[in-house]
């Protein structure tokens, strides 16, 4: 009686890619298994969270049924204070993409063009899809963003632009430079979204400060996380940094609520917690170096990483590589996802996770 055709999503929604996450451990056991797993493929803390992170949740838990503070007041003000901005200039998200959608909600109208380098993270285009703005690819040149490409792309209706910083799944940086150039050349209408959550494994002494920006009142939106360096992806938990009146317009579009109880106690923990941000840092740029260096003796190529993780052509099927090693336990993303069939892009683990990585990968190779 009450049969009828299923509803079908607007148009523009029907054109959107969905996001596809690296493969987890519990579906690998599932499907083929096995265990003892080591997975290099979602840019994880393979410290894990800092203790004192872990400590706050344990005290904290029993007031969950609570609806969180709104506002991450103590958070915001701890972090204020970290960052040196001012408590207006943050906003807070379940994860930094949740912000990149406000983002899209909050400053894109249809017809606005958003521009983005291509492969990079896809949640930029999602922003756009959803808002019905064009979003204009700008293919990477030697897998960094083509700066100069990117600004002869602007027209009239340009609106945003999305820049990992550096980039995923590249591991690539824009220059302070390149980028000093290129916000210097921009209509006063544009947005430059600079997502910058592996910044904290960088150690090139020319990336740009993108705080100054802001502070020179450049509209700016820097987007940060707490899922990398402080080990709480799983809590779901990012900020941005931008002029008041950037993250006003983002506050209007925000759900109450978004960020639960345990992640604001977590990340507030985290926060001051420098040594486990040294120890992961460390663990990240002396793994990285050594990965690199054991990548290259078989003979692939490793493209230049200030994030957690190395983009690597393995000269063959880079999905037949990533299913080989599935069946050795080690878990790493394939190219194809970015449209690059030959590479991978591996996590730097701990010490022994990435010695397992090597070894796999060098019986994959030999057959």
């Amino acid at each position: 009686m009450f049969r009828r055709p299923p509803p079908t999503p607007a148009p523009h929604v029907r054109a959107m890619r969905p996001y596809q996450p690296g493969k987890p451990i519990a579906e690998v056991e599932r499907e083929l298994g096995i265990y003892d797993i080591v997975k290099l493929a979602s840019n994880e803390n393979a410290l894990g969270p800092s203790p004192a992170a872990v400590e706050a949740i344990r005290r904290a838990s029993d007031s969950v049924n609570l609806y969180p503070e709104g506002s991450c007041h103590d958070l915001r003000s701890a972090l204020a204070s970290h960052l040196g901005v001012s408590a207006d200039a943050l906003v807070f998200g379940a994860g930094s993409d949740e912000i990149i959608h406000l983002l899209g909600l909050a400053l894109l109208e249809p017809g606005d063009e958003v521009i983005q380098g291509d492969p990079t993270f896809s949640r930029y285009e999602a922003a756009a899809v959803l808002a019905q703005a064009p979003c204009v690819l700008i293919g990477l040149r030697d897998w960094r963003h083509d700066m100069e490409a990117i600004r002869q792309a602007v027209t009239p209706r340009t609106r945003m632009f999305f820049i990992a910083n550096p980039n995923n799944p590249t591991g690539s940086y824009v220059t302070r430079s390149e980028m000093d150039a290129f916000l210097g050349s921009l209509p006063d209408r544009c947005i430059v979204c600079m997502d910058e959550a592996y910044f904290e494994f960088v150690d090139a002494p020319d990336y740009p400060d993108s705080f100054r920006y802001i502070g020179m009142g450049a509209n700016v939106v820097v987007l940060r996380t707490f899922s990398k360096i402080h080990g709480l992806a799983g809590l779901r938990i990012g900020y941005a940094v931008a002029r008041p009146e950037i993250v006003a317009a983002i506050e209007q579009v925000r759900e109450p609520f978004n960020v639960n109880h345990l992640a604001q106690v977590a990340a507030l923990a985290a926060l001051s917690d420098a040594q486990h941000v040294s120890r992961s840092r460390d663990a990240v740029t002396s793994g990285r170096a050594k990965m690199t260096d054991a990548l290259n003796a078989l003979g692939l190529t490793v493209w230049p990483s200030q994030a957690n993780f190395v983009w690597v052509d393995v000269h063959r099927s880079g999905r037949t590589v990533f299913e080989a090693l599935l069946r050795r336990g080690v878990i790493v993303r394939t190219g194809d996802a970015f449209g690059a069939d030959t590479f991978l892009r591996i996590t730097v683990g701990t010490p022994e996770q990435n010695d397992r990585l090597i070894e796999a990968l060098k019986g994959v190779l030999a057959t």
